[in-house]
């Protein structure tokens, strides 16, 4: 505790949780064996975690975003019916392997086989116990207040770069629509795709549409806080240099006359440096303050002993080898050994010792958040030092990530830093003052260049026309027939949603499955146009033809998220209901 007697700083963990929409889209390599890793070595592991800490009387009171769409995926009959089956062939590979290293009298590969056969048997067991339900297992957590479940962008849409103010916000309210569905409740954060920020501003299309020479004309935008702040979001997480880099607003006098935050009390002057990153700031910009959104900077200290394999935890050379497996199975028999070592000379991967490594790991991130945070430990207001990463860090790329997680809990519990969420944080202290922060992302060299480059620029050139046709078909009032016109209007809109996704340019850039992205790109805006296509047809005719309807029918079968879309979301100059309105915090 510090003078005070409060804390002397908090730890906030944020899990973002996220796959592209793969079901109906492919199994292997690329596809659904996505989902059912993730399953198997992430979500449900990260259940059980949670389960033993709470049975200890300890939260780890992180950060969960389940992003819309993996939701929508977790809880589709394709996935649920589907997973029980991959987990055992993964059972039946692992028994396999345990017989063949029993032959070959390799004693102790073949107890790494039984390591197997008993973890994805538990996930079995344990998936059943959930009835085929994972997110009723992160609501029970959430429901008690041992973790804060978030959401994000309805399909994951790279929001710097997306081309209509409609188009951004229909990703956030289809976002707080789908959560309010599955989790039961309004979402007080989100994870912004990707940390993207956007000030409003004027704004240039950076490329044409396809098959033209001119961009469309630039125009004024909204920035992303306003975009949330109409959605009731309260909180967001930017990176680390559009605070070092952001101007500090600590006295808003433009916020007088009736539009200062609610609580403008809460605001606090702090410049020193050591405080920088560690509190969060109101968002500066053209939208009403009195609903003014609050960021949450990302730390930079803690996190490259998290995310790198050179340098960080999951390099340590006892920790399983990711690469190198063993075939058909899948399974991973060896252990890191060396950052540079080769596959045929990788050691035998001991689970016991590994696991008992995430102790010491645990013990030193513990100190490493102390360092960063002892210049403010005295501090009338407690420090919060934010820590965000992708969930599936955790348990499927570095194996024993979970086990970490835990046991910084562990290590944490009853000491002078305390884990909190970043929505309770924000109920007992107060902002520093107020932010306005350059355009930027979390992606290499923290701007747009991830998403936006010569193998990716293409993608835009059909984006952005997609984008306008479908804000003038919901700007209309032919969809709102309660009828067919809305049954078509309802699949631009999915079909757009699943364009947008930043997933494909990410998978794209970095090579990592550039042609399953590439592909599913293709096929979801050949999916757009012929939709766009029927509702032509339909706006001429009024009626469709059975091949029009069967090719609709066999698009609305293939990619049936969202069964609650609203194509109002996308209405030119359409806004959120008014953030006094009880329903937002329902």
């Amino acid at each position: 505790m510090n003078k005070t007697g409060k804390p002397a700083g908090y730890l906030t963990f944020t899990l973002h949780s996220h796959l592209p929409y793969v079901v109906n889209h492919g199994t292997w390599p690329h596809g659904m064996e996505w989902l059912h890793e993730a399953a198997a070595e992430t979500y449900l592991p990260l259940l059980r975690a949670l389960k033993r800490l709470e049975k200890d009387g300890i939260g780890l009171f992180a950060n969960i975003n389940l992003s819309p769409v993996l939701m929508e995926q977790l809880s589709h009959p394709n996935f649920i019916n589907e997973f029980p089956n991959y987990l055992q062939r993964k059972i039946t590979a692992a028994t396999e392997d345990e017989a063949f290293f029993i032959q070959g009298k390799e004693d102790h590969y073949a107890d790494v086989a039984r390591f197997w056969k008993a973890f994805f048997t538990e996930d079995l067991e344990h998936f059943n116990e959930l009835n085929g339900d994972i997110i009723a297992g992160f609501r029970y957590f959430n429901d008690r207040g041992l973790i804060d479940i978030m959401t994000c962008g309805a399909t994951h849409g790279y929001n710097p770069l997306m081309g209509t103010d409609e188009s951004v916000r229909a990703q956030f309210r289809m976002a707080v629509k789908a959560h309010r569905r599955h989790i039961g409740k309004h979402p007080r954060g989100i994870w912004v795709p990707e940390c993207g920020y956007r000030p409003a501003g004027f704004w240039n299309y950076p490329v044409p549409p396809a098959g033209e020479t001119t961009p469309y004309p630039g125009f004024e935008r909204i920035g992303t806080e306003r975009a949330l702040s109409e959605s009731g979001i309260e909180f967001f997480f930017v990176d680390t240099h559009l605070v070092e880099e952001g101007k500090r607003i600590p006295s808003p006098y433009e916020l007088l006359n009736g539009t200062v935050p609610r609580d403008i009390t809460a605001i606090r002057q702090t410049e020193r440096g050591d405080r920088r990153l560690y509190q969060p700031y109101y968002v500066d910009g053209p939208y009403d303050k009195r609903y003014a959104t609050t960021i949450f900077p990302r730390d930079p200290r803690t996190g490259v002993q998290v995310w790198s394999g050179e340098s960080g935890y999951p390099g340590d050379p006892a920790y399983l080898d990711f690469h190198k497996k063993r075939w058909p199975g899948g399974h991973r028999y060896w252990q890191v050994t060396g950052a540079k070592v080769d596959m045929a000379y990788k050691l035998p991967y001991w689970p016991h010792e590994a696991r008992e490594r995430t102790r010491d790991h645990a013990k030193h991130y513990a100190h490493l958040v102390r360092e960063a945070l002892k210049d403010a430990r005295n501090d009338e207001i407690p420090p919060i030092l934010c820590s965000p990463f992708d969930a599936e860090l955790f348990g499927h790329w570095w194996f024993e990530g979970i086990y970490f997680l835990e046991n910084v809990a562990r290590e944490l519990h009853n000491s002078d830093i305390q884990l909190t969420t970043c929505a309770d944080y924000l109920d007992h202290y107060p902002r520093a003052s107020f932010i306005a922060m350059q355009e930027g992302s979390w992606g290499a060299n923290g701007d747009n260049s991830v998403w936006m480059n010569p193998d990716t620029s293409w993608t835009w050139t059909h984006i952005y026309p997609a984008e306008i046709f479908t804000r003038e078909v919901c700007t209309g009032t032919l969809w709102q027939d309660g009828g067919l016109g809305e049954r078509i209007a309802k699949q631009l809109c999915r079909e757009l949603l699943l364009m947008e996704s930043s997933d494909w340019q990410f998978l794209i850039t970095t090579g990592a499955a550039r042609d399953y992205a590439e592909k599913r790109f293709a096929n979801h805006n050949s999916d757009f146009l012929n939709v766009k296509r029927i509702w032509q047809a339909f706006e001429a005719n009024g009626t469709l033809t059975e091949e029009e309807d069967k090719s609709l029918s066999e698009i609305e079968e293939r990619d049936n998220l969202f069964p609650d879309i609203d194509p109002i979301f996308w209405r030119k100059g359409e806004v959120a209901a008014d953030r006094s309105d009880p329903a937002l915090k329902q």
